[in-house]
């Protein structure tokens, strides 16, 4: 049977949640478009559909796609998409939940029940090589012996002081965090460690815990930050869908 006008919209996909479900959400996703899901045997995506094959990643279309996760997350926890899929239509939806059937549902056993927080730690401090040169002998060392009043230093010395500061940096990085990584885990089914973005940040984790584990969690990173001095700040959020718990290589 030829798919309908209807049917061959474009969608564009939020997440994928336990199906069959025939749910409509509301008007608040991309660009107002009603929310709804598109289901095939034990699965279904979360969907709207869209004007055309290609989504800019503006602000407002970047805060919709992150408000219908958000909403979605308030009942269950969903397997979220990268921003910008978007399928033919309908029928284009149910092929991609058939043939990844399987590991789909894998996925949402794994994440079932559990949400993902974010925890960011900071050095706070006016300047980061001056604070390690006070809490470093070596580089302290290395910085007077480069940097001496009758001496001009080369390029290599600084290149050189540059590399010591770095290696004594992600040293303490990775100090700090498996101190943290200690309290935290208590709570958590996995920590992952994403990529410091900047030389300030200490630790960027990513935490997979329980939904009713929440108030402990938030006491750990609390127990956490009591073993540091004011020299550091803490920041967490969440609960978020499990963005960095998902790893499904779709096929399509």
């Amino acid at each position: 049977m030829p798919e309908t006008s209807s049917e061959k919209k474009a969608r564009y996909l939020y997440a994928v949640i336990s199906g069959p479900d025939e749910r409509t959400y509301g008007d608040f996703g991309i660009n107002g478009a009603t929310v709804y899901v598109v289901s095939d045997g034990s699965v279904a995506a979360v969907v709207s559909d869209v004007p055309n094959k290609k989504i800019r990643p503006e602000r407002r279309h970047l805060a919709a796609h992150q408000e219908v996760l958000r909403r979605l997350m308030e009942e269950i926890t969903p397997l979220p998409m990268t921003f910008g899929i978007i399928a033919d239509g309908s029928k284009a939806i149910q092929r991609i939940l058939s043939r990844n059937q399987q590991v789909i549902v894998d996925q949402l056993h794994r994440v079932s029940g559990k949400v993902e927080m974010g925890l960011r730690v900071t050095w706070d401090v006016p300047n980061i090589f001056e604070y390690f040169v006070h809490t470093h002998r070596d580089l302290r060392t290395a910085r007077d012996h480069f940097f001496a009043p009758q001496r001009e230093p080369t390029q290599e010395d600084k290149i050189e002081l540059g590399r010591i500061f770095d290696r004594i940096l992600n040293e303490d990085r990775e100090s700090h965090t498996e101190r943290v990584e200690e309290i935290l885990s208590t709570y958590c089914f996995e920590i992952k460690r994403n990529k410091c973005r900047n030389e300030r940040e200490v630790m960027n984790l990513a935490s997979l815990i329980a939904r009713e584990d929440q108030g402990k969690f938030e006491a750990a990173i609390f127990k956490a930050a009591g073993l540091f001095d004011n020299n550091f700040a803490f920041d967490y959020n969440g609960p978020w869908a499990p963005h960095n718990f998902v790893d499904i290589k779709l096929k399509y």
